[in-house]
């Protein structure tokens, strides 16, 4: 009870006026919690504050296509998160006539909701004493308790878990979760922790054994992917031209994107010309040029993306049907959409 106390303590005193802590309305929580998974709070601001004037209540965010909400969602990555949000507001107004659940049990049944997630929305909302555990809440517990057991691990999970949930004041599990995982972001940091000043100081096995930099723990990460994107982007005489949706369950699901041609590796213009994908696109006269002299490397969480855009002019194209001037109204990935911001096309 010593270490929630102190916490809190802490908390009361820094907390930051954040507009998901001024409610205790579980739509509003759950939104927060969502986004900022993977996320910093300062990127994830707009966008919520975006999203709850757009779709104020969980029956205006159910009411809207897909395509509309991975719109504007885009630019903050992992859009699973926002087809899940969707997905579960449909639940959650249709099924469920607009009441959030309001138990940890029925919380974790969501698609797209984790224990995190659950606990979080659990304790802020219902004051159910479930403790939360994020990456602030690892570095936190590992640091204090000088845990060396890898955070990524199957044990890790167990035990981080664990030692939260006995350290969790359940008379105010809302208080101290938030408080918890502020002060994880903000004073006990990744780098340059504020040590000095740390009301813990006196107690951390970390600083005591001078394992700051080696806590947490972490597995060695999976084996990263590299990619080759060509991307064709067609320009009709018309000023149109073609983007599809991506579908399956790779990145990007229910993006747009321009005609892609992957390869084994960097390709030059002769060797997109003479692809056998490339030919079988556009059969006819086409004037082709390179956007990006540099190849642009689009970092994802397990894949680096080498990406070229080749700008495609043709007479006709029977496939495009998008006029240029509504291309800026498609969801697309972030890739594509700083490459829209610099791209003019010739009128």
């Amino acid at each position: 009870m010593k270490f929630s106390n102190s916490l809190i303590y802490w908390y009361l005193q820094n907390d930051r006026d954040l507009p998901w802590r001024r409610t205790k309305n579980p739509y509003f929580i759950w939104l927060s919690e969502i986004m900022l998974q993977q996320t910093r709070v300062a990127q994830g601001m707009a966008y919520y504050l975006k999203f709850t004037d757009n779709f104020p209540t969980v029956f205006d965010l159910a009411k809207a296509d897909e395509s509309t909400v991975l719109k504007m969602w885009q630019g903050l990555g992992y859009y699973s998160r926002a087809r899940n949000l969707h997905y579960s507001a449909k639940q959650i107004a249709n099924e469920l006539n607009g009441e959030f659940p309001t138990t940890y049990k029925e919380i974790i049944k969501l698609k797209g909701i984790g224990d995190y997630t659950a606990s979080a929305i659990a304790s802020i909302c219902f004051n159910e004493p479930t403790a939360v555990v994020d990456g602030n809440v690892y570095r936190v517990l590992s640091r204090y308790f000088g845990i060396k057991t890898p955070i990524n691990s199957s044990a890790g999970i167990k035990e981080f878990k664990t030692l939260a949930q006995t350290l969790i004041d359940e008379a105010q599990p809302g208080n101290h979760n938030q408080a918890i995982m502020d002060f994880g972001a903000l004073h006990c940091k990744p780098q340059n922790p504020l040590c000095d000043t740390c009301p813990f100081a006196d107690s951390c096995v970390a600083l005591e054994k001078k394992l700051i930099k080696e806590l947490p723990v972490k597995e060695k990460k999976i084996k990263v992917r590299n990619r080759y994107f060509n991307f064709l982007v067609i320009k009709t005489d018309d000023n149109k031209t073609i983007l599809t949706e991506r579908t399956g369950k790779g990145i990007w699901q229910g993006l747009y994107q321009f005609p892609l041609i992957e390869s084994h590796k960097s390709i030059n213009k002769n060797e997109l010309i003479t692809s056998e994908e490339f030919i079988k696109t556009f059969p006819k006269e086409t004037t082709i040029s390179l956007f990006n002299k540099k190849e642009i490397v689009h970092k994802l969480s397990h894949q680096h993306l080498y990406t070229q855009f080749w700008v495609v002019e043709t007479k006709k194209s029977s496939e495009a049907k998008i006029e240029w001037i509504d291309i800026k109204k498609y969801p697309v990935p972030v890739l594509i959409a700083n490459f829209l911001e610099e791209y003019q096309p010739k009128k």
